[in-house]
């Protein structure tokens, strides 16, 4: 068999393969320009996306006698974002304007990466403005705006592209949702302070692996000591300002100032009361992977032009939409009881309003003095903390009643000031506590903290359930009121504060760990970590004398007519105390 390869051979060869060539059209579509878009770098390879895409395009225009001469690519661009927020799309869009351009008419190579939702029906009246031709494979041809197949079939593919959308993010946050669950898997972003990511070895899918992808786990590094000592000095009473006052004269450096790389969208000035509050509500120091906390919430751009579309801001996830893993992911910083504690400090001060963030131990304007026993000395007579001053060059602590509340009942007995110098108390303080930790008597100070468990085991317990009773009378007040013909709007405020705090009062009991009783053997390790106590008073540091008074969890009480300083040393462990007075 001979064929003639002189005159055509793709013409032989067509014939061979079944391949019907299409004629050369002598006038046909002309110049068009080209636009695609490709979601995210990470998860798609640009140059690959705008291969296949552009060859679509060509494949539909070339044999209709059109050519593809200007480009325009989004890359990392969501579907949803309109046109006018992308930036090849809004190229487009301004070119359309342009007299001079090279093409009249669009082509595109898949409809639903460029159209999302209702999108299609606000561009192109635009580009029939302008005398522009819209080519769409799905449509077999260009859009006719005349024809209504055409608009229903385009308004279709734009809920094909918003459905498309839906159900991928559906999938792959029920599939996160369950490696979260069922193996504690890492799930990626910044590492909470206290953690750094490292290897966890290979991907357990065996593409991946074959791949090179490994795992990524969390593990414990030296800003751990950070955290744990946050969530001490929050158990112990402090707030969160006063905690990042302490870090900051420290010198402890804040997450963005240890990582910068990760914290670009924050300046490194230092521990700000928000970023203890973060640490403090991080569930993943307990060692479990939570995920879900915090979730993308799209919200109108502008609520008065649905057509500029939406933006994603960040907002806290509905409790339904958090997961935690079953068993322990990674290394704990602090324990389960520890971290629901706090969260249930949290919880009741919040329930509290003003009463309840007045307990803590709060930062307030800064001072060139150091006041040595700054939230640590309360009145006598009305149990508020005394507020520290400076007045002719000597350090005052005051309880001034015009400061209490109107009506209470303790103004009868409180004088209108009540002043204690610091340095009449600070030196029989040291006298105290030196005898009390010195090596001759230390023995006789570990029996009477060992001996002093079963009194403190119950304090919390009591604490939270005289909080518990006095939420309840209030709300029966209430409803007796009520039922006296008091208008139920006028104390509906004060029955959710009073129903809030009951609950919170009922979460603690339910929660509150069980001590252990422990021995003198852990009492004396616990003293030794204190180090040389009479030493420490001796050098009479400021801040080392503030650091050891926090550590001993001093309480004092300042009895105005008595003339007395009742003083509580309870260092933590188990809340056993030592009492004396001054």
């Amino acid at each position: 068999m001979t064929a003639d390869f002189n005159s055509d051979p793709w013409a032989v060869l067509d014939e061979v393969l079944g391949v019907q060539a299409v004629e050369p059209v002598d006038e046909g579509i002309g110049a068009l320009a080209f636009y695609g878009r490709c979601s995210t770098e990470d998860n798609q390879d640009p140059e690959t996306s705008l291969g296949w895409q552009l060859g679509n395009a060509r494949k539909f225009v070339e044999p209709l006698g059109g050519e593809v001469v200007a480009e325009f690519f989004d890359v990392g661009q969501s579907r949803s974002v309109p046109w006018e927020r992308r930036t090849e799309g809004s190229r487009l869009l301004a070119a359309l304007k342009d007299p001079r351009r090279e093409w009249n008419a669009v082509v595109v190579g898949e409809g639903t990466r460029c159209w999302f939702g209702n999108q299609f029906s606000l561009i192109a009246p635009r580009f029939a403005a302008y005398g522009v031709e819209l080519w769409v494979p799905e449509l077999g041809g260009k859009f006719d705006e005349r024809n209504p197949s055409h608009k229903m079939l385009m308004s279709v593919l734009g809920g094909m592209s918003e459905s498309e959308r839906q159900h991928v993010q559906a999938r792959v946050r029920a599939a996160m949702d369950a490696q979260v669950v069922n193996e504690g898997r890492h799930q990626g972003g910044r590492a909470p302070y206290g953690y750094v990511v490292v290897d966890g070895g290979p991907h357990p899918n065996p593409r991946k692996a074959a791949e090179g992808f490994r795992l990524r786990v969390l593990q414990e590094d030296e800003s751990a000591d950070v955290v744990r000592r946050i969530f001490a000095e929050y158990l112990e009473g402090n707030g969160d300002r006063a905690i990042a006052k302490g870090l900051n004269q420290d010198g402890v450096p804040c997450p963005s100032q240890r990582r910068p790389e990760q914290n670009r969208h924050r300046l490194a000035d230092g521990w700000q009361g928000s970023t203890v509050r973060a640490i403090l509500e991080n569930p993943r120091y307990t060692g479990y992977a939570v995920f879900g906390r915090w979730t993308k919430h799209e919200t109108l751009l502008n609520p008065d032009d649905v057509g500029a579309g939406h933006v994603v801001r960040f907002r806290r996830a509905q409790l339904d939409r958090v997961v935690r893993s079953r068993r322990p992911a990674h290394p704990p910083i602090v324990s389960v009881e520890d971290f629901t504690q706090a969260q249930l400090m949290r919880r009741s001060r919040a329930a509290g309003g003003m009463r309840g963030i007045a307990k803590l131990e709060r930062e307030r304007s800064a001072s060139k003095h150091t006041y040595l026993l700054k939230g640590l000395m309360r009145c006598g007579i009305c149990g508020r903390r005394m507020q520290a001053a400076a007045i002719r060059k000597g350090v005052y602590y005051r309880c001034i009643a015009r400061t209490l509340a109107p009506g209470s009942p303790v103004l009868a007995d409180h004088p209108k000031t009540v002043n204690l110098r610091e340095d009449v108390v600070v030196p029989a303080l040291h006298e105290w506590l030196g005898r009390l930790f010195h090596r001759d008597n230390v023995d006789d100070t570990v029996t009477k903290l060992v001996g002093s468990q079963g009194e403190q085991a119950g304090n919390g317990r009591e604490a939270a359930a005289k909080r518990l009773a006095d939420a309840e009378a209030r709300l029966r007040r209430h409803q007796a009121a009520i039922e006296a013909g008091v208008d139920p709007a006028a104390v509906v405020e004060a029955i959710n504060a009073a129903q809030a705090e009951r609950e919170a009062a009922k979460a603690e009991l339910h929660n509150l760990p069980k001590r252990d009783v422990i021995g003198r053997a852990e009492v004396h390790a616990m003293i030794d970590s204190l180090g040389d106590v009479p030493a420490a008073l001796e050098a009479a540091r400021p801040n080392r004398l503030a650091q050891l008074y926090r550590d001993l969890r001093l309480e004092m009480r300042y009895e105005h007519e008595k003339e007395a300083v009742y003083v509580t040393a309870s260092p933590r462990v188990a809340n056993v105390c030592v009492r004396g007075g001054t």
